[in-house]
């Protein structure tokens, strides 16, 4: 068979990309190993967390938010395999959808293992033939796995990583998280929410490593009072798994016996058995592969984009690279700002932000000016109850262009989209404190945070 463009993996890039790519005239096909579409994103990451995450909160204010609000629920019971159960319907129907907009747009599909074992070919094994692909351009799209530590075994059962976590099949007495990043802090408070003990361990001083330290240190003492335990600066050696319960042993500490563990330390590229040798393409030292600004790896005619080339593994960044990449193949000019590139915690209170945090300002020696508001001072969040947290805004002290943005408090991951245009288009926080905000809304947060970058507040 003969292709334009062949692309391995079917996630947040490589779905897009075939879908620009045949927007714009190109024959594309899609290999993809998985029954459904949409990559580790749609299958256990991104959506059935955020359908969990929705559902334990939903459960948590039934039983502590809604009395205090003059609503009796009566006697609340958690039926989980039914919140499971809502979690793989909204999975499902999403995969469909991907199917069908690989119809609409004659993207040929190809179920099974894809190598690629000379210059512009491809073969692909689907457990029972193998079928050979010509292909002008070969796109790697084939995303990233869960890492582990040394002295950790994934049994899948007890000691498993997040696509374990999200579909326990009853509610842990106690469960442990190794690692406080966003996985780790996401699917540990799904947990707590529905009634287990939660005990996170990290190595590093602090949570959320690449989140702004001051954010990161308010969110945890929030988190802190929702239940969740914390336990900074410890390494972890290893797991024992006994019969009912595992033992997490800890360097230099006394070791913590639970029911379950949850492994979140990471992501590691999915960059073995594609056949890059075969071509001369080189993994570096931790299994990235190197492109250039054209997502150009060392094989002529071969690129990547995604989790397997590093930078931010997120979704929304492979399919923004997915869309340049099919417009720099058609037209030469294929463009994505990796400033102004967001990422959000869906914890609750969540956390979002797009563009550099105060420490990469003073590490870089950028003069800048701060921002911050609170959303107690906010009249939507007084009136939803949800006060905690603040906006922080960061802007050039000379020029007043926003540098960074960041945002602990309700519905962060919508605010901060309103934030990630205006850094786009080179806004300055004059420009954000000029344009009226509805009232009462939690975006005026934004505002206010715009004309604090001046001193100049108007509700605090």
């Amino acid at each position: 068979m003969n292709h334009d463009l062949v692309i391995i993996g079917a996630g947040p890039g490589g779905y897009i990309a075939a879908i620009r790519a045949a927007q714009l005239g190109l024959n594309v096909a899609c290999i993809e190993k998985e029954r459904m579409l949409g990559g580790t994103c749609l299958r256990v990451g991104c959506i059935p967390s955020k359908a969990l995450l929705e559902s334990s909160e939903l459960y948590r204010e039934a039983e502590h938010t809604f009395k205090d609000r003059g609503i009796n629920v009566g006697d609340l019971e958690l039926d989980l395999a039914k919140m499971l159960s809502q979690k793989d319907r909204t999975v499902k129907t999403m995969g469909g959808g991907i199917d069908s907009l690989f119809k609409k747009n004659k993207i040929t599909r190809y179920s099974g293992h894809a190598t690629i074992t000379a210059p512009g070919k491809v073969v692909v094994d689907d457990g029972n033939e193998q079928t050979e692909l010509d292909a002008k351009n070969i796109l790697i799209a084939t995303g990233s796995e869960p890492s582990t530590l040394p002295g950790i075994e994934l049994d899948g059962d007890k000691v498993g990583t997040s696509t374990e976590a999200l579909a326990y099949d009853e509610v842990p007495k106690h469960l442990v998280v190794i690692g406080g990043g966003v996985i780790g802090l996401e699917l540990g408070a799904v947990w707590n929410r529905l009634g287990a003990k939660v005990t996170v361990l990290e190595y590093l001083d602090r949570i959320l490593p690449t989140t702004d330290t001051e954010i990161a240190k308010e969110a945890q003492k929030i988190f802190e009072k929702q239940g969740l335990e914390f336990q900074l600066g410890c390494r972890v050696t290893g797991v024992k798994v006994n019969k009912k319960t595992c033992d997490v042993e800890i360097a230099d500490s006394k070791s913590i016996r639970c029911d379950r563990v949850l492994v979140a330390v990471g992501r590691r590229p999915n960059t073995e058995n594609l056949g890059l040798e075969n071509v001369g393409i080189e993994v570096d030292q931790r299994g990235f592969i190197p492109v250039n600004s054209h997502f150009e790896t060392s094989a002529k005619g071969v690129y990547a984009i995604g989790d397997v080339i590093g930078g931010a593994m997120l979704a929304h960044k492979a399919e923004d690279e997915g869309v340049a990449f099919a417009e720099y193949l058609v037209t030469g000019y294929g463009h994505i700002n990796y400033d102004t590139i967001p990422s959000v915690a869906y914890t609750n209170p969540e956390i979002a932000a797009v563009g550099k945090t105060e420490e990469q300002l003073k590490e870089a020696g950028i003069d800048y000016r701060k921002g911050s508001f609170p959303f107690l001072a906010n009249g939507r969040a007084r009136a939803m109850g949800q006060t905690e947290g603040r906006v922080k805004m960061l802007a050039d002290a000379k020029t007043d262009r926003v540098l960074g943005v960041h945002i602990l408090g309700p519905r962060a991951g919508d605010l901060i989209a309103e934030c990630a245009v205006a850094m786009e288009f080179g806004a300055s926080s004059e420009d954000i404190a000029r344009c009226c905000h509805a009232h009462p809304t939690l975006a005026e947060a934004i505002k206010e945070a715009a004309l604090a970058v001046d001193k100049r507040t108007l509700n605090f």
